[in-house]
């Protein structure tokens, strides 16, 4: 698996039963907390790992720092959140490297392994499967608001948790069942994921907007005026390839292109299991997990707003 599709990370054949896993992410500071930075920033390198069906094993620190500007103290709360996160993860931190840099980037380079015959990719998915959503969206914009101080830092801090959550217990549980396509909500939005696993796959996604989960506040920073810089860039990607059947609001519609970190995972499976897999990965304590949309055959992949 490399650069055929869009999918979340190499995969690399070693033998009948054994193939690793390599990815590589970092992001800037979507909070000013160091120790939160660490935690999500790590916990976003991971879920490419846990996209493609696999187990994380190690991880290399990848850091730029203005160490002169901010010194080590900060430094030190940025790695300690990343190690708490991949020794959550059951991996381990085997090295990294670090540059002098005059804005704060921290990530990691992700090595894990997959049975070859039980890989997961973003183009197998069928039609009349259903979709599956376990994390809430909004992210992207939230973290813009609390910079320019449309939303207090209480109000962000309180979805944290959530946001540096792994999404270890989604695909464990998630494994269980006959998973015909993944992929992480990151960057792209729900809009420009889902038109991965669209075009890859050949097929016409149905998202049913009543039915996304938002993060409280999303939408209402939307509303006030707030956007990311990426929400333009999103939107421009699915040119073409989205459609809605149903009226929007701008804010409305703006949340669809709003970039992710540390998204959840997006899944892919018959219908008549979704309800069972949306029950067991409440119980493992994904409690936003909701089926989103269904896969539809066509002609032409689109996304399609109902």
């Amino acid at each position: 698996m490399g650069f055929e599709t869009c999918d979340d990370a190499a995969v690399y054949r070693l033998s009948d039963d054994m193939a690793f896993i390599s990815t590589v992410d970092f992001i800037t500071p979507p909070v000013d907390d160091p120790y939160w930075f660490g935690q999500i920033a790590a916990a976003n390198s991971l879920s490419d790992v846990y996209a493609m069906g696999g187990k994380p094993l190690t991880a290399l620190n990848l850091i730029m720092y203005p160490m002169k500007t901010l010194g080590p103290t900060l430094l030190k709360e940025i790695l300690r959140g990343g190690s708490d996160k991949v020794s959550e993860a059951g991996a381990s931190i085997a090295g990294g490297h670090s540059v002098d840099d005059n804005e704060p980037k921290y990530g990691l380079a992700v090595t894990g392994v997959v049975h070859p015959d039980r890989i997961l990719t973003n183009c197998a998915a069928k039609a009349g499967d259903a979709l599956i959503l376990t994390k809430p969206l909004g992210t992207g914009v939230l973290f813009n608001a609390c910079r320019s101080k449309r939303l207090p830092w209480r109000d962000l801090e309180a979805i944290l948790p959530e946001v540096a959550s792994l999404n270890k217990k989604a695909i464990e549980v998630a494994l269980n069942f006959d998973i015909h396509a993944c992929t992480d909500i990151t960057g792209f939005g729900v809009i420009g994921h889902s038109l991965e696993m669209a075009k890859g796959s050949g097929m016409q996604i149905s998202l049913f907007y009543d039915k996304l989960p938002f993060y409280p506040n999303a939408l209402q920073m939307y509303q006030k005026g707030e956007t990311t810089g990426s929400n333009r860039a999103n939107r421009k990607l699915a040119e073409g390839f989205f459609k809605k059947t149903r009226e929007l609001s701008r804010a409305e519609e703006e949340l669809l292109f709003d970039p992710q970190t540390s998204g959840g995972l997006l899944l892919s499976l018959p219908s008549n299991e979704s309800n069972r897999l949306v029950k067991e990965l409440k119980k493992a304590g994904v409690e936003a997990a909701v089926q989103i949309g269904e896969v539809v055959a066509s002609s032409q992949p689109s996304v399609w707003i109902v």
